[in-house]
């Protein structure tokens, strides 16, 4: 379980990341969250690392997510 400061800091990311996927695409945006969530619990906890891992798995969210 993450802190509530490192939860609003993978949850801003995660929009940060997100801000060109449309909302209605969950599947896209629960992949980014779980390649961040997967990263942090890897002990990347920084942003930079944490944000490349979220960019990460949003290259790698296949094309019909999006």
């Amino acid at each position: 379980m993450f802190n509530s400061e490192t939860t609003a800091l993978l949850r801003s990311i995660l929009e940060e990341v997100c801000h060109d996927v449309d909302r209605t695409h969950t599947a896209t945006r629960a992949h980014v969250a779980a390649g961040i969530l997967a990263a942090a619990g890897r002990g990347l906890i920084t942003a930079d690392d944490v944000r490349e891992a979220g960019r990460e798995a949003l290259r790698c969210a296949p094309t019909k997510w999006r």
